[in-house]
């Protein structure tokens, strides 16, 4: 009846594995009054802390939710930010039962689709290699581009952390004198920095990024950044289905979120603005 530590925490909630992994090398957990280490395996009845306050570990699972996040440039993936920058979990809303869970990071001049949780699992899985998960990017790169150059992204580059490569690379109708070009790229891991990483293996900057699908889910073009919605049933148990999870059965939401009408723009952009406008004063504070 044992499980992996970093499991239970994550069901229960607290955060992704990967970061329960951290945590847990960091100190942070103990079980049965003794600090916990990678490797552990943990009954039902042990008595887990998370920095010191006991682990809910609640028989009632909160039902699987995901919101779809059209994340800015210039916020951090990261919940708190000793400079007092912007992080991407500043506006989200507030959950009862658990916390939201990034389902990996962008970096901070990176913008678009990033996904929160509050499964634990389904964080885990979407992020795993094993898994798969798709990601596509529009990026402009500045420098010249050859063919050449695009069949060594797609068969593979040596990086500092191993070999990678791009699935599929399109390029985007444009100005053909510019030295300036769209492409769409999509991979199907996510190690840091990988698709800048991949254009400067070739002598190319990338000048702007931004992820536009993840596994089945495209980034809503209407979804204003800075602005959130919640997935209802169909594309979430999509989501779940396609890393081998069963499909959820309630949701909280009680109207159709994908329909996102000139009210709902307007009011998530006036809600962005203020909230920029109060970060800047704190700032000035």
């Amino acid at each position: 009846m044992s499980d992996k530590l970093q499991k239970v925490l994550a069901n229960a909630g607290t955060g992704s594995r990967r970061e329960m992994e951290r945590w847990i090398e960091a100190g942070r957990i103990s079980v049965n009054g003794k600090l916990a280490t990678l490797g552990d395996r943990v009954e039902p009845a042990d008595k887990i802390r998370v920095d010191g306050n006991a682990l809910n570990k609640s028989n009632d699972t909160p039902a699987c939710r995901v919101l779809m996040y059209n994340k800015p440039e210039g916020e951090l993936c990261s919940r708190k930010d000793p400079e007092g920058r912007a992080t991407v979990f500043d506006r989200l809303p507030v959950i009862k039962n658990g916390r939201w869970i990034a389902v990996g990071r962008l970096d901070i001049n990176t913008s678009g689709l990033l996904l929160f949780t509050n499964d634990g699992e389904l964080a885990n899985r979407l992020m795993h290699p094993s898994h798969e998960v798709e990601r596509e990017y529009a990026v402009r790169v500045f420098g010249e581009v050859e063919d050449k150059m695009l069949k060594r992204l797609t068969k593979g580059v040596q990086l500092e952390d191993g070999e990678a490569k791009f699935t599929n690379i399109v390029k985007r109708p444009g100005d053909e004198e510019s030295t300036n070009t769209w492409f769409n790229v999509s991979l199907s891991e996510g190690r840091n920095r990988e698709v800048r990483r991949l254009w400067e293996s070739q002598g190319v900057q990338v000048s702007r990024l931004m992820r536009v699908r993840y596994g089945t889910l495209e980034l809503q073009k209407r979804l204003p950044q800075g602005g959130w919605v919640e997935l209802g049933l169909p594309d979430l148990n999509t989501l779940r289905e396609s890393v081998q999870l069963p499909a959820e059965t309630e949701t909280l939401i009680k109207i159709d979120p994908g329909k996102l009408d000139h009210v709902k723009i307007s009011r998530m952009r006036r809600s962005v603005k203020k909230h920029r406008v109060r970060q800047a004063n704190n700032k000035r504070d």
